[in-house]
Order: C-alpha cells, then sequence, then structure tokens
C-alpha cells in the first residue's frame, strides 16, 4: 500500500499503484490538484481596489494592463477615466464642450421648450446653428427630441 506526499501540501495519502505508475497520485485531492494548476497571480481591479485573479493569458491580452473584476466596474472606470474629456475619441481641443460650458456658468439643465429636467437626455444647441459660435447667449438646452424638431421641422413644432 503505497503512501505518497501530496506535492502541494505535503500531505501523506493513499495512491492506488496503477494510479502512480501512468503519473497520477501527486496530490491529496481534487482542491489541492487545481490549487497547484493555477499560474496567474492576484492583481487590484482599477475600479474597485478589489483582489482579482488573472491568468497569464489575461496579461498577454491585455492592452492598457488594467484589470476589472467585472464588467460594471470596467464601465464605471471607462466612464471616468477612458472616455471623458480629452480622452474621448471626439475631443477637439475642447470645441465642443457645449454642456460644461453651460454647466459653468450655471445655467440650469432644463430643455427650453419641454421643461424636461433629466440631464441625460439634454444636450446643448445652438441658436445660429454655427458650432463655433459659444457664447453663452447663442446656447440653449434642449432635449433629443426637441433638438431633432428644432433642425428638422424649422423649428415650427406641429
Amino acid at each position: 500500500m503505497p503512501h505518497v506526499n501530496c506535492i502541494r501540501c505535503e500531505a501523506t495519502f493513499y495512491a492506488k499503484p496503477r494510479h502512480l505508475k501512468i503519473g497520477w497520485g501527486k496530490y491529496c485531492s481534487q482542491k489541492c490538484q487545481f490549487a497547484a494548476q493555477r499560474n496567474g497571480s492576484y492583481v487590484q481591479c482599477a475600479a474597485c481596489k478589489k483582489k482579482v485573479y488573472r491568468t497569464p493569458r489575461h496579461f498577454k491580452h491585455s492592452n492598457s494592463g488594467r484589470f476589472f473584476c467585472d464588467k460594471a466596474c470596467h464601465a464605471v472606470w471607462k466612464n471616468k477615466y477612458a472616455i471623458s474629456g480629452e480622452n474621448h475619441p471626439r475631443w477637439i481641443n475642447g470645441k465642443n464642450a457645449y454642456r460644461n460650458i453651460m454647466k459653468r456658468a450655471g445655467v440650469p439643465p432644463i430643455c427650453r421648450d419641454c421643461k424636461i429636467e433629466k440631464f441625460k437626455v439634454l444636450l446643448v444647441h445652438h441658436k445660429d446653428r454655427n458650432r463655433e459660435n459659444n457664447n453663452l447667449d447663442n446656447l440653449v438646452w434642449l432635449c433629443h427630441n426637441c433638438h431633432f424638431l428644432e433642425h428638422y421641422n424649422d423649428g415650427k413644432k406641429k
């Protein structure tokens, strides 16, 4: 009856001779076997700082070197750092930062026509339709629907 030591935790256990003959019988349990096969490392989630296990494959395929515990943390980080301000793909030297201009000026974010107050659906409309003219008297808050009507119905509402 062969008793062998586990190569991970050094515990002594019984291994069948035929298992030892074919190269099995190295680990005392599946838990030790799975733990020994892990060859990655723990890294911090870039958003919530929680420890996350990642394999060498993850390291190889990561362009940024940042890791996240789930898609929600990735979305939070991306919205906060990756696609805001100068990192946004459509950033052109602050030229299109109309919402920030309106917020900094203290203009309350309310649609001029329908009076909706949901900031997510509001955008800034240029009265003279010149995007280069960012004077406050030329900018007004509109929701997407009212903005569409302003441009495609020539300001006439049905």
